[in-house]
């Protein structure tokens, strides 16, 4: 309670805290909690899939690692974000009114001004990666630029 239930503080404080752990233990902490069942509340697995692979993708992307998502989870991955139960990963308005489509797997979503591109990129924009805005195609980006730039992540005030 220490952060008033506020999950932003609330990562940060757990951040500053593991930072000064050696890197063998946290190794071990993860080795040992590998296989935990724990599913957080609302989001559940889906949610738990799709945090991992966003910042999976973010930390790979900047470190220019190749690394492919297997389409099974990608599509896990789109249906969470677009499903109603993405609390705290995006705005409900910022897929609303458009449609998206993966040129690389079975999925589409929405209706109105199209947004296509891979499902990794549709993923990570929808999630409010800037970086990936490029790599998409169709009438609706422009429209879905203009909401990640309004209330993208890279822009939320850090406690």
């Amino acid at each position: 309670m220490r952060s008033g239930f506020d999950i932003h503080r609330a990562n940060a404080r757990l951040a500053t805290r593991m930072a000064d752990r050696p890197a063998g233990e946290l190794a071990a902490l993860l080795r040992a909690n590998a296989e935990n069942p724990f599913r957080p509340p609302i989001v559940g697995y889906p949610g738990q899939l799709t945090d991992l692979q966003v910042h999976g993708q973010d930390i790979r992307r900047l470190l220019g690692l190749p690394h492919d998502l297997r389409p099974d989870r990608l599509r896990v991955s789109l249906d969470f974000l677009v499903g109603g139960r993405a609390v705290g990963f995006l705005p409900k308005r910022r897929p609303a009114g458009l449609r998206f489509e993966a040129t690389d797997v079975d999925w589409s979503w929405g209706g109105g001004p199209l947004v296509r591109g891979t499902a990794e990129a549709v993923m990570l924009a929808l999630t409010g990666r800037r970086a990936v805005l490029a790599e998409l195609s169709g009438d609706g980006v422009a429209e879905l630029r203009c909401r990640v730039e309004g209330s993208a992540p890279e822009r939320r005030t850090r406690r």
